[in-house]
């Protein structure tokens, strides 16, 4: 007597291995690919340079937490930083601003005067920072 075994269904085309190239290949891209946007032109960012001495010459605006202003150690308001920023500028063409920030203030206390000081003329334009230490 002869058995019949009964016929395999044909099995149709896995795509689990498709499947698997697929994600291989979504995970290599996403590796080697760029996240961020790209400019159309060459950027590179400025650099912190700490632990070398301030630049000599210029004048120092002080910002305090709370965005009130001093000037080579004098208080002074904001209508006013402008005339004397001018008034110096004139006697000294080159002349040199270092910003120095307390770490607590707000940076929309900060930008406007550097945008001010490129309005008004001045070409150097210094930010102090203090580096971070581990204690």
């Amino acid at each position: 007597m002869k058995l019949n075994r009964p016929k395999r269904p044909m099995q149709s085309e896995t795509i689990i291995a498709l499947i698997d190239v697929v994600f291989f290949l979504l995970v290599f891209f996403m590796l080697i690919g760029r996240m961020d946007a790209t400019a159309p032109f060459e950027v590179r960012p400025s650099t912190a340079q700490t632990g070398r001495d301030m630049p000599a010459g210029g004048i120092t605006l002080a910002i305090a937490a709370d965005g009130a202003l001093a000037l080579d150690g004098d208080e002074i308001s904001t209508e006013d930083l402008d005339a004397e920023l001018t008034a110096q500028l004139k006697q000294q063409p080159d002349l040199r601003l270092r910003i120095n920030a307390h770490r607590a203030a707000e940076l929309r206390h900060v930008l406007p005067y550097v945008t001010r000081a490129e309005a008004l003329g001045l070409r150097d334009v210094v930010l102090v920072v203090t580096p971070e230490r581990d204690e």
